[in-house]
């Protein structure tokens, strides 16, 4: 299986945070699955972490190039089919990063590892 990850489920999934769903803590810890990290989700880990909003050692591009190695995560770059299929999404969620999100999982055909309900409403399968 394919799956892309939600940024909160890459941050919960590299911090062992309690909140992560067992579910998808089977599904990453799957070694046959292939889990995705988006571009769009570490623009918003940099951006958060520069407004002081979230907290990461002072090497950010280390950190997160380092936790998506060791996890063997491989790297979905933000396409131009990606970006211009927001375009035609409902305007149910306001987030641009969670949109783009949506966007590039319909365009690629794989579920969402979320917890954000508002993902449910899109038509793409959310994994929680």
């Amino acid at each position: 299986m394919r799956a892309l990850l939600d940024t909160h489920a890459f941050l919960w999934w590299v911090t062992d945070d309690p909140n992560l769903s067992q579910r998808v803590r089977e599904v990453i810890g799957d070694g046959q699955n292939e889990i995705l990290f988006s571009t769009a989700s570490a623009w918003e880990i940099a951006i958060k972490a520069g407004l002081g909003r979230v907290q990461f050692p002072a090497d950010l591009e280390g950190f997160i190039t380092e936790q998506v190695h060791r996890n063997a995560f491989e790297v979905l770059p933000v396409q131009l089919s990606h970006a211009l299929k927001v375009f035609g999404l409902p305007d149910y969620h306001r987030d641009p990063f969670d949109r783009m999100l949506v966007a590039q999982a319909l365009v690629e055909g794989i579920p969402i590892l979320s917890a954000d309900s508002q993902f449910a409403r899109y038509p793409v399968q959310v994994i929680w």
